[in-house]
C-alpha cells in the first residue's frame, strides 16, 4: 500500500516519449514521517498517521505526540490493511510511486464564499419578461406554508466550496526524488499550496481526514 501527503504547486504539462502532451498537476511531497500506527486491538481500526513539512512552534500536546520525531506541520491518517509493515519513525518518499500507478487524490476544494442558487446549484433562473423585475436570479418557492419548516437538504443560497473532494483513478506520470515532486495527470482539488492526500488505488478506499 503506497500513500503520501503533499502540497499542490501548479498545473503544467509534460511530453511523453512519442511527443504527446500530457496535462499534469505538480505536487510537492516532502519526505513523510510515520508519526503513529493504529491497530484493531488498541484503536479498533488499522491506520497509519504521517506528517510532512516543518513548523518551528507547535502546541505542547502535538510536541508530546511527536516526541523524538521531526516537528512536522501537517498530520494526516490513511486507512491500511492488517498487513501493514510501517513503524513509527519510518520515512516515506515519492519513490513509493512508479510512473503509471493509479491513485486517488483527496483535497479541500477552493472556497467560493456565499453564492446564490444559480452559481451553487446550476438553477436556470427566472424568465426575463415584463413584470419579473429583480427576480431573474431568485431561488423561487421553497415549499408550501402548510408544509411548515423548510425540508432538510433544500437547495438554497449559501456557502460554496471548501469541502473535501476525492478525485479517483488518476495516473502518476512521473516522480522526481531529487526535488520531491510528483506529476499527476489531470487536475486535483484545492488551490495552490493546498494540502492533498495521495493513495494508490486498491478497490474501495476509505479516508480519514
Amino acid at each position: 500500500m503506497s500513500f503520501i501527503i503533499g502540497r499542490k504547486i501548479e498545473m503544467s504539462q509534460q511530453f511523453k516519449e512519442d511527443g504527446t502532451v500530457v496535462p499534469v498537476t505538480l505536487i510537492l511531497a516532502e519526505p513523510n514521517t510515520v508519526t503513529q500506527v493504529r491497530d484493531t486491538e488498541t484503536d479498533g481500526y488499522s491506520a497509519v498517521q504521517v506528517g510532512s513539512g516543518f513548523k518551528a512552534k507547535l502546541p505542547k500536546p502535538q510536541l508530546g505526540h511527536l516526541k523524538d520525531l521531526p516537528q512536522v506541520r501537517d498530520l494526516k491518517e490513511f486507512h491500511v490493511g492488517a498487513d501493514n509493515e510501517l513503524q513509527r519513525g519510518d520515512t516515506i518518499t515519492v519513490e513509493v510511486f512508479e510512473p503509471g500507478t493509479r491513485v486517488d487524490v483527496v483535497g479541500i476544494s477552493k472556497g467560493r464564499g456565499y453564492a446564490g442558487v444559480m452559481k451553487r446549484h446550476k438553477f436556470k433562473g427566472g424568465p426575463m419578461t415584463h413584470g419579473n423585475k429583480d427576480q431573474q436570479r431568485m431561488g423561487g418557492s421553497i415549499g408550501s406554508q402548510r408544509q411548515g419548516k423548510v425540508i432538510k437538504g433544500q437547495r438554497m443560497a449559501g456557502r460554496m466550496g471548501g469541502e473535501q473532494v476525492t478525485v479517483k483513478n488518476l495516473e502518476v506520470v512521473s516522480t522526481d526524488a531529487h526535488s520531491n515532486v510528483i506529476a499527476i495527470r489531470g487536475a486535483v482539488p484545492g488551490p495552490r499550496g493546498g494540502l492533498v492526500m495521495i493513495k494508490a488505488r486498491a478497490g474501495k478506499t476509505v479516508w480519514y481526514a
